[in-house]
């Protein structure tokens, strides 16, 4: 099922007059029950710290993404000490999709906490370290640093955060003495104008077909080494941790498939 720009979960952004600043708002209660769904369908279990993990890192580049232009895909790598993961997630503005995973298992230890964000499409990448596994403060280091912008993350509810970045001529004082409690009634002591909505909502797309297409260049080359003497093997999405079952079968008929002389070459 492809994504509909025109559903999912509502991204609203204001411009904070007289502050100069740019909010960007949502509940995400859609999707972290949406992230739930994929979970239990994909019998996928994260321990409490992963999860939290992996929500706000969700709810960070959903509102960064709502506050970037139409035609941006990000996609951020997050690798923290304590717990030890790297998280990733990604957001792209074109279909209005958010995805993204915990990986627990056979993490190197890098002895730092790092983010690796890109832009795709435009080469545009860089690398903070942060400290702690607070992942908001870490996206407020990102913004500081590779942005050259200062941001701020707050909880207008459990589940409805705001996130607000600096403009040219922002009240830069005004946003660094923010707290959640002038958050919540920042609607009626301050100039909001609402500039754009969107939706987003949780969607990788990801499928057996392409799952065996990122295999076909090993299969082509060491097949043997790809399946040993098993009949299949399970692949794990990179972008939402959905295993797929490859089977040797399927993946002789896929190459074969892409390219019909590629039997006929192996013998």
């Amino acid at each position: 099922m492809e994504p509909n720009a025109d559903v999912g979960m509502e991204v609203r952004t204001y411009f904070v007059r007289e502050k100069n600043a740019l909010l960007a708002r949502a509940d995400f209660g859609e999707i972290y029950a949406d992230l739930l769904l994929h979970e239990v369908d994909g019998g996928i279990s994260h321990p409490p710290q992963f999860e939290t993990l992996l929500r706000d890192a969700l709810a960070a580049l959903t509102l960064h993404c709502a506050s970037r232009p139409m035609a941006e895909v990000w996609a951020w790598t997050i690798h923290t000490q304590d717990p030890l993961a790297n998280v990733f997630v990604t957001g792209d503005n074109t279909h209005g999709t958010i995805t993204g995973t915990v990986f627990a298992e056979d993490v190197k230890d890098t002895g730092r906490n790092l983010l690796f964000a890109q832009c795709l499409g435009n080469d545009r990448n860089s690398t903070i370290e942060f400290s702690g596994s607070n992942l908001l403060a870490a996206v407020e280091k990102f913004y500081t640093q590779s942005e050259q912008r200062p941001a701020r993350f707050f909880h207008h509810g459990p589940e409805d955060i705001v996130m607000i970045t600096a403009q040219p001529d922002c009240d830069l004082a005004w946003l660094s003495g923010l707290d959640d409690a002038q958050i919540i009634t920042l609607d009626q002591n301050a100039n909001l104008s609402l500039l754009e909505t969107r939706n987003y909502r949780f969607f990788c797309g990801c499928t057996h077909d392409r799952m065996m297409d990122v295999l076909l260049p090993v299969m082509r080359t060491d097949s043997e080494g790809l399946f040993g003497e098993e009949v299949s093997i399970r692949m794990r999405c990179p972008r939402c941790g959905i295993r797929h079952l490859i089977t040797r079968e399927a993946m002789e008929a896929h190459l074969a498939h892409a390219n019909p002389n590629a039997m006929g070459n192996e013998k």
